[in-house]
């Protein structure tokens, strides 16, 4: 595996037919982006960026999806998309999107986990992107958790966190971090990729179906943004919660139901 193989790389919001402006509105107040149209031919897809850098994705419920609920779906960097994609459905996963190109960016695949959590893999194409995009790519692609706007922790909530430990570690050559016993919610496993925590996994808890949960840093006060999430029509679940490293995290949903989380050094 190479070096960036299994690196939390993109964050992409799909959500419902003619409400990309408000989303788009929302996540401008909420963390502070700036969003604009991507350069691709044919398809409205919009790019959102945190101190001048892509950090995330934003577009409208396909077509031949369009009764699923409005989402955010996590991309891991993957060495050959192709061969993951055989990797997944031999461990027993399932593939959504067969690998397919995107001009300009590399070539991606949706797939999903043997108990149903979709998450996305991304073959980036470093020969088409500028200097300071490979950079940003060869280094921490979207997921940064020293800067605000950024993706900071990825979640996995499971009906069989052993289960998918086995399928990630095997697909993304990740480790076992620090495990957290949460009392009746189970155990908190954290996952490393080269000495790095990146994010954890744990049972299904409130979660409906098991799913990837992405957490964006944020400057300052978290209860500050839990404050502009109601007030721009989100709605904050659970939160301010103070977590081991002296951070604390909110968790809740936009005003179309997309779900996500933030955290941030003060309470």
């Amino acid at each position: 595996m190479g070096q960036f193989h299994g690196n939390p790389c993109w964050y992409e919001l799909t959500t419902g037919k003619g409400d990309l402006k408000a989303a788009e509105e929302f996540y401008t107040k909420v963390l502070g982006w700036q969003v604009s149209p991507a350069d691709v031919p044919g398809f409205d897809y919009h790019l959102a960026r945190a101190g001048g850098e892509m950090v995330a994705g934003l577009m409208e419920m396909p077509d031949d999806v369009s009764d699923m609920p409005p989402m955010w779906m996590i991309y891991f960097a993957v060495d050959d998309v192709d061969q993951t994609a055989k990797d997944i459905t031999a461990a027993g996963g399932s593939i959504f999107r067969e690998p397919a190109d995107i001009p300009g960016t590399g070539r991606f695949a949706i797939a999903a986990d043997p108990q149903g959590a979709a998450f996305g893999v991304l073959q980036p194409d470093m020969s088409r992107m500028s200097e300071a995009d490979r950079k940003k790519a060869e280094t921490t692609g979207a997921f940064d958790q020293a800067k605000p706007g950024h993706g900071n922790w990825n979640e996995l909530m499971s009906t069989d966190p052993a289960a998918a430990l086995v399928f990630y570690t095997g697909l993304f050559g990740w480790t076992k971090g620090e495990a957290m016993d949460m009392g009746e919610m189970g155990t908190y496993q954290l996952l490393r990729h080269k000495s790095r925590d990146i994010g954890a996994m744990m049972g299904l808890g409130d979660a409906p179906v098991p799913n990837w949960l992405p957490y964006f840093g944020v400057n300052g006060s978290v209860g500050a943004v839990m404050e502009t999430i109601r007030a721009e029509g989100g709605h904050v679940h659970h939160g301010p919660q103070e977590v081991p490293g002296g951070a604390w995290i909110a968790i809740g949903h936009d005003p179309q139901g997309a779900w996500f989380a933030v955290v941030g050094p003060e309470k």
